[in-house]
Order: structure tokens, then C-alpha cells, then sequence
């Protein structure tokens, strides 16, 4: 690989709907695995006996996303001119994703191999973090500012379509047909985006060789508005619909659901108008503009963590929990495309993965903080005060935001 960073992509226009097929692969083939990792293999590990201590212990795998940032300037850095910056990194990660997934075929009773399990999926975790730096970086060098509503919708609601099938259909066939059919499901559909990215060509582009260190991670916090936007009004707008979402599992537990049953509902179920959600919030960010679909996605999170208070008081009916899960998730998807579109607003060309990674990355590492903070605050103040404080937080982060997009003359 040659230490060169590309600055200007040129004919991104022209390969029109090419752009939005190689989006889609790229991040339903991402959370294929990450979703199976975060609900299926939970449930799977915890139906063969596993401790709850234990699947917390797995679940911190998941802290290497936050921190890709570290290694993101390298992928920005060096690449192939020959063929394809991004394309260089995407062909062999994505490669490695469907390799890992494979790797896991002989541990047919995963909960009795957790030692080989765990380090197979914590690989499978760095090659999707990369290649999320990669895909990100790609994604904002082929979205004009007018795409990148609808390319985001397509990729939170590609994400999101993932985790239903590796979360929710992977469960399910693994309960009729076992480990290794699974498995392979996960596998295959992962490597169909392996040959979406080999028949994409990549905009030939300028270059200009940047450095990759920690100076150069934080002068993207020096753009106007920067700054107010990632450390003021994504926190507050992210920690309040994070908190609302980490007491949902336990709240299922508390109530009495299965694992297996959380899985499902959780997983595949309250996702799939999630996919809808994201798509739609692309769309009215083409048509709208950031501004006011930022003042809708918090609306929505309000309206619908309200929903959830009667599961945090104790009601049991699977039927409004599954339908205000589904409200929550759907609105939680269009906070995502708001904020992954302004976020790339801010990445700059020749350095697109190091800046939407830094800024994205920051946005989840608050996410998972506000969500221990949250479990740790229910013990005090219970489910319902849990929720009281998020529907506060996203009120006071959606004001906020409005003012930030007005101050910096966003007038839609």
C-alpha cells in the first residue's frame, strides 16, 4: 500500500444508483455479524447454560467500535491508487469478516468453547470496526451534500436490516436447524457484499498525503460549530435515547421473558420498522432538511420512550411491549440518519474515515457510558425514573440542536 490519502473524489455523480447498491451491501453485510454477536449469540450462549456474568464479560468486546478512531487515520492514510483507496481495505476486511464467521463453524456448543469463541469474535469485531472506518470514509467522498440524507437512511437502515437477520433469523435458525446452518447463513449472506465492493470501480481522486497522529484526530474539532455539536448536543441527545434502550433487556428480564423471546422481539421484530424509519428519514432530510427532521427524531423519542414507561412499571402484555419497542426503535433510527448526516457534514474530504470515525466514535463511547450509568441509576430511582431522565435529556439535546443548526445557518 502506497502512504497516500485521496482529497477529492471525481465522478461520484455519475455512477448514481451503483453508490447506493455498494452503501447497502457494505453496512447490512457490517451488522450482519455485530447483530449476531450483540442479541443472537447472547441468547444462544445463555440457552447453553452460560453465566449472566459471563455474557456481560463478551458484551464488553464490543468497546474496541468506540475506540477504531485510534487506527482510523491509517486506513485514511494508506491505500492503493491502483485499485481503489477504500477498495483496498474493503476487498480483504470484508474477506476477513466472512472468514471469521467460518472459523466459527466447529464450535457447534459454543457455550462449551467460550475461550476459542470469544477470540474469534473479538477478531470478527476489529475487521468490522475497520471496515467501518473504510466504508464511512467511502460513503462520504460519494454523497454530495444533497445524497447524504438518503445515504445515511441507507446505511442506519442497512444496519438495522442487518441486526434483524443476525440477530433475529440467525437465532431462530439455529433453534431448528442448529450451530453450523446458522453460521453459514451469516457467512453467505456477508460475502455477497464481497462481490458488490470487487465489481465496484473507485472514482479516481486527487491526493494529498496527510499525517496520521493525534493532532491530526483533533482538527476536525476546529471547523465552526463543531466543537458545540459533538461535545453539547450529541451527547445529550444520544444519552438520552441510549439510557431509554440499555433498561429495555433487563426490564424483559424482570418481567419474565425468555432470552430467546427477548432475541426476537428485541432483535429482529422491533428492528424491521427501524429499516423503514431510517429509509423515510433519509428521504425527509433530502426533502425537509436536517433542521427540522433533527426536531422530529427527538419528538419521536419522547413520544415513544413514553410508551415504554408501562414496561418499566411492571406490565407484562407482549403485545404493547413489542409495539412500543418498535415505536422506539423506529425512532431512534431517525435520530441515527440525523446525526450520522450532520456528523459527515463536518468530515472533510481528505481525511473522511479519520473525522466521521472521531465523531462517531465519540457519539458511541457516550452511548455505552450512559448506558452503564443508567443501570447503576435504576437500582436508585428505578425503570420509570430511568426513563423520566431520558425523555429530559433528549428534550434539552433536540432545543439545543435546534439552536446549533440555526446558529450555524442551517434553515431547514
Amino acid at each position: 500500500m502506497t502512504t497516500t490519502a485521496p482529497t477529492v473524489t471525481r465522478g461520484a455523480e455519475s455512477l448514481g444508483a451503483e453508490r447506493f447498491r455498494l452503501i447497502t451491501a457494505l453496512y447490512f453485510t457490517q451488522y450482519l455479524g455485530v447483530g449476531f454477536l450483540t442479541i443472537g449469540l447472547v441468547a444462544i450462549l445463555r440457552d447453553g447454560g452460560t453465566s449472566l456474568a459471563t455474557l456481560g464479560l463478551i458484551q464488553t468486546i464490543g468497546l474496541i467500535w468506540p475506540l477504531k478512531f485510534l487506527w482510523a487515520p491509517l486506513v485514511d492514510r494508506f491505500g492503493s491508487r491502483r485499485f481503489g483507496h477504500y477498495r483496498s481495505w474493503l476487498v480483504p476486511l470484508q474477506l476477513g469478516l466472512v472468514i471469521t464467521l467460518l472459523a466459527l463453524t466447529p464450535f457447534v456448543t459454543p457455550a462449551d468453547h467460550l475461550g476459542p469463541v470469544i477470540a474469534i469474535c473479538s477478531l470478527f469485531v476489529v475487521f468490522s470496526a475497520t471496515q467501518d472506518i473504510a466504508a464511512d470514509a467511502l460513503t462520504v467522498r460519494l454523497l454530495g451534500d444533497g445524497d447524504r440524507g438518503l445515504g445515511n437512511g441507507i446505511q442506519v437502515g442497512g444496519n438495522y436490516l442487518g441486526s434483524v437477520v443476525g440477530g433475529g433469523l440467525a437465532v431462530v435458525v439455529y433453534d431448528q436447524w442448529g450451530w453450523v446452518p446458522a453460521i453459514l447463513l451469516l457467512a453467505l449472506l456477508t460475502a455477497t457484499a464481497l462481490g458488490v465492493v470487487m465489481a465496484f470501480r473507485e472514482p479516481e481522486r486527487e491526493v494529498l498525503v496527510r499525517r496520521a497522529g493525534l493532532r491530526e484526530l483533533l482538527t476536525v474539532f476546529g471547523q465552526p460549530g463543531c466543537r458545540s455539536w459533538v461535545l453539547v448536543v450529541v451527547p445529550l441527545y444520544y444519552i438520552g435515547a441510549a439510557v431509554g434502550y440499555a433498561i429495555v433487556s433487563p426490564a424483559l428480564v424482570d418481567a419474565g421473558w425468555s432470552l430467546t423471546k427477548i432475541g426476537i422481539v428485541s432483535g429482529a421484530i422491533a428492528s424491521a420498522p427501524a429499516v423503514l424509519a431510517a429509509l423515510g428519514a433519509g428521504a425527509l432530510i433530502t426533502r425537509w432538511g436536517r433542521r427540522r427532521v433533527l426536531v422530529l427524531g427527538g419528538a419521536l423519542l419522547v413520544v415513544a420512550t413514553l410508551g415504554l414507561l408501562p414496561l418499566a412499571l411492571g406490565e407484562t402484555s407482549t403485545v404493547w411491549t413489542t409495539v412500543a419497542l418498535c415505536a422506539f426503535m423506529a425512532a431512534y433510527a431517525v435520530a441515527n440518519v440525523v446525526v450520522y448526516t450532520i456528523n459527515m457534514d463536518f468530515a472533510r474530504p481528505d481525511s473522511a474515515g479519520t473525522d466521521f470515525t472521531t465523531l462517531t466514535s465519540f457519539a458511541l463511547a457516550i452511548s455505552f457510558v450512559a448506558a452503564a450509568i443508567a443501570l447503576t441509576a435504576a437500582a436508585w430511582i428505578g425503570y420509570e425514573g430511568v426513563l423520566v431522565a431520558s425523555i429530559a435529556l433528549v428534550l434539552l439535546g433536540t432545543a439545543l440542536g435546534l439552536r446549533h443548526q440555526r446558529r450555524h445557518g442551517v434553515t431547514a
